[in-house]
């Protein structure tokens, strides 16, 4: 039953018989066999069919509720004996808001060297994504805010403190100041995550309380984008202290803390609850648990 309820996982997740039936590397006549067959085992309808898939039936998405933890739970399971006979192995999927995805590696670099039998798959993503995608099983964990908007029910290690300056160039109208405000960035022209992303929310709001409109002259969903736009010295933007410094500042750059108010948001490892914490993702968190001071100590 545990493969048909996985069919029944990737179908919800792709909204389509064909891409579920690639996601779970089978035939299509497969899959939707293996759904019949759940839904005759059953005795309910779970999948509104038609000529293309139209949905689940209310009790297709109370089965997928009660599928998102019995195949979490076999995966744990299956973890967890490995882990017993032959040490952490297997496959670590995380995701980052883009403003911490560079922080990745303070978790990942400690983790590989304790234990080099796991590998990582590392995925950029938006918060409201990587919750979407804790739902779907797709993301054992990531990095995101943990004090501004709802995370459900997760595992929170706090790991540094967000702050905010103005990247800008030398010579621009701000570029000779130790310090800037909010209502002072918000005079300058400002390339900006796009608003789906938390970052841009966040600054959205302390330029409102500034009292000032948000019109940026360019929006990305990346921050490679944004940044490769202000190197040139033609362009600003606002980004987190570790970011900028990750990045590394050529000469054309100033990074100018922004104070009044001296906003902070803090970052922090986030992992699901699906039952029991599975070996690969409790060795993540006792990892984060144990970098963290250094991380904070370096703001």
């Amino acid at each position: 039953m545990i493969n048909k309820l996985g069919f029944l996982l990737a179908l919800a997740r792709e909204k389509h018989f064909g891409r579920a039936a690639e996601a779970c590397d089978v035939t299509q006549p497969t899959l939707s066999a293996g759904i019949k067959q759940l839904e005759a085992e059953l005795g309910v309808r779970l999948v509104q069919r038609g000529s293309r898939f139209q949905g689940l039936t209310p009790e297709g998405e109370r089965v997928l509720t009660w599928a998102r933890r019995i195949v979490a739970d076999d995966r744990g399971l299956r973890q967890d004996v490995d882990a017993m006979r032959r040490g952490l192995v297997g496959h670590l999927r995380i995701a980052a808001i883009p403003t911490a995805l560079p922080m990745v590696q303070s978790l990942t670099t400690p983790y590989r060297a304790q234990h080099p039998g796991v590998h990582f798959t590392i995925q950029s993503m938006s918060s409201i994504e990587m919750l979407r995608h804790f739902e779907t099983l797709d993301v054992d964990a990531g990095l995101t805010y943990i004090d501004n908007e709802p995370l459900g029910r997760v595992t929170v290690v706090p790991l540094y403190r967000e702050r905010y300056r103005l990247l800008t160039a030398p010579d621009a109208p701000l570029g000779h100041r130790r310090s800037v405000t909010w209502a002072e960035v918000g005079k300058v022209p400002l390339c900006l995550l796009t608003p789906d992303m938390q970052n841009r929310r966040i600054i959205d709001r302390l330029l409102q309380g500034a009292g000032v409109k948000v019109s940026p002259t360019l929006e990305s969903n990346s921050m490679i984008a944004l940044f490769a736009h202000v190197r040139t010295g033609k362009w600003a933007s606002v980004m987190p202290a570790k970011l900028a410094a990750t990045l590394g500042l050529p000469e054309t750059v100033r990074s100018i803390p922004i104070q009044e108010p001296d906003a902070a948001h803090t970052i922090g490892l986030v992992v699901p609850h699906h039952g029991p914490m599975t070996p690969l993702t409790a060795a993540l968190v006792k990892t984060a648990e144990s970098v963290a001071p250094a991380i904070a100590a370096d703001e």
